[in-house]
């Protein structure tokens, strides 16, 4: 019996390593499979779609926001790991009274890379979770250091990620992407507001954003959205982006630095105007 301590602040008591795991978090799902645990995880959500396999085998048991409780309970799970901001509260209370659950909060690298330590932890995977987190935080480390990339010696050039339309939805200053953002070489057009704000684009030409990063998640941006877009504001950049790199906090972050990388080096000759794939 040993008691941990989660990343909301709550207690939480584990008999023993855990054999029977759903994971409610597809970034938290991605690294259980890093870390080989094949076997221990019996359920995840629909919106798990790494790895494939896991995806097309394993019983999904819903959304992050409408978990099926009762296909939980049926799994009969000895652990479930959730997100504070991904998850529901109320549904997270009613699945604490059949498994210890584990919730993350991840608004940081630093806090990515202590709940990749964490988790590793929890499920007897120490020694594997330690080595990636060196390794994603060396790969940030150079990425932010790197003195060759044009966008480094100017000032950070202003961008409006969207996550959404109809309305459009950007992010703010308190989450995971806006950080990704600054890592990345660029500042956010929208940092002094909050999670996730409604906008316009009047906002984005008033806030005098140089590149709009259309984020390939949770709304998939295609073609005629940019073209839509790229008419009402001439002058702005429209780029289209991977968002699962900028929002995923797991092992994908091993991939998401020379992502950033690249992304800089082509952004860097470009341009007034236009739509760019990335």
């Amino acid at each position: 019996m040993f008691t941990v301590v989660d990343q909301a602040g709550r207690s939480v008591m584990l008999s023993s390593v855990p054999k029977r795991i759903v994971s409610l978090v597809p970034s938290q799902t991605e690294l259980l499979y890093y870390l080989g645990l094949e076997d221990e995880v019996v359920g995840i959500t629909k919106f798990c779609v790494h790895p494939k396999s896991w995806f097309n085998t394993k019983t999904r048991v819903g959304g992050t926001k409408t978990v099926h409780i009762e296909e939980v309970r049926a799994l009969q799970p000895d652990l479930i790991l959730a997100n504070k901001e991904e998850n529901v509260k109320e549904q997270v209370e009613i699945l604490a009274g059949i498994a210890p659950v584990w919730v993350s909060d991840v608004q940081t690298l630093d806090d990515a890379l202590q709940m990749i330590t964490a988790v590793g932890a929890l499920v007897g995977k120490d020694a594997e979770a330690g080595v990636l987190a060196r390794e994603i935080k060396a790969r940030f480390i150079r990425l932010c250091s790197d003195e060759s990339l044009p966008l480094v010696h100017e000032s950070k050039p202003l961008i409006a990620y969207l996550i959404w339309r109809h309305p459009y939805i950007t992010v703010g200053g308190d989450t995971f992407i806006s950080r990704m953002i600054k890592m990345a070489g660029f500042a956010n057009a929208f940092e002094n507001k909050q999670r996730y704000p409604q906008i316009t684009l009047d906002d984005i030409a008033g806030h005098g954003s140089r590149y709009i990063f259309l984020s390939s998640e949770p709304y998939p941006f295609k073609p005629g959205h940019a073209e839509e877009i790229q008419k009402a504001l001439p002058g702005i950049k429209i780029v289209f982006v991977d968002g699962e790199l900028f929002s995923w906090y797991g092992s994908r972050l091993l991939l998401a630095a020379q992502y950033l990388q690249e992304l800089k080096q082509k952004l860097s000759g470009t341009g007034a105007g236009g739509t760019y794939p990335a």
